[in-house]
């Protein structure tokens, strides 16, 4: 292990209480969910935000750690792998000082529970400003040791086009800004196309999260989006694997 990891174990705990909550990602052409996103939650009534405000310096690779942790243990006991879905955890860049001495222990919890490696999928968001070597690094080890990556939140953040001009990783995930109402937005909707057919072209499945309401939903299907993330299909939920649902199609007017 590299001597700031060693460093970083043997710093603070992260001793505040959390699980986390489990939301569909829905693969709409095969009608299953693709992954299964792991969500901080509090256990006791608090917001996810302010389990984020305790977060320091000194306990942010045990807070990461502890996030993958929980995870991946809860994922195997409600017995995720076999839905044959992703777990999709978001990690932290800025947590990782060495991408394989810091995996140790998400490698060790995924034998211990028995979740297969090659059902995990690491996002990392790109609101965060990030040195871009360092996050290649981590990306591209993590894809030799098999597992999924993803760029969440993508284009409302620092790297863009820039980084999948140096890596494509497996799964893009579009910030819900350009998804909300774009029903009615007609640059929104060139945009999307356009990215859709970036991604198609460089091999990448693309996400669109934060769909709310049945208009977004079926302006997405109609301009060819398989991958959904949302409330309209389904709520993160505690303890379980939550079902999705469809709305319904739209009626056709009487002409």
């Amino acid at each position: 292990m590299s001597p700031k990891c060693q460093a970083c174990r043997e710093g603070d705990a992260f001793d505040v209480p959390f699980t986390m909550a489990f939301q569909p990602i829905v693969d709409l052409r095969e009608g299953r969910v693709f992954a299964y996103e792991a969500l901080l939650r509090a256990e006791d009534g608090r917001s996810p935000e302010q389990i984020l405000a305790q977060v320091s310096a000194d306990t942010l690779y045990a807070f990461d750690q502890k996030c993958r942790v929980t995870a991946i243990e809860l994922a195997a006991r409600l017995g995720l792998a076999r839905t044959g879905a992703l777990l999709s955890i978001n990690f932290l860049p800025n947590a990782v000082y060495d991408p394989r001495a810091c995996i140790r222990i998400t490698l060790d919890t995924a034998r211990r529970t028995g979740f297969p490696t090659d059902r995990l999928m690491f996002e990392f968001t790109e609101a965060e400003r990030l040195d871009t070597d360092h996050l290649l690094d981590i990306l591209k080890t993590y894809r030799a040791l098999g597992f999924h990556t993803a760029i969440d939140d993508f284009g409302a953040g620092w790297s863009g086009l820039g980084l999948l001009s140096r890596f494509q990783p497996d799964v893009v995930k579009l910030d819900m800004g350009l998804i909300r109402g774009i029903e009615g937005d007609r640059a929104r909707q060139l945009i999307l196309r356009n990215l859709l057919h970036l991604f198609e072209e460089l091999e990448m499945h693309c996400i669109c999260e934060g769909v709310e309401t049945a208009a977004e939903f079926h302006c997405l299907r109609t301009m060819g989006v398989d991958l959904m993330q949302g409330f309209l299909l389904a709520r993160p939920a505690t303890g379980t694997l939550p079902a999705f649902r469809l709305p319904e199609e739209p009626r056709q007017q009487a002409g």
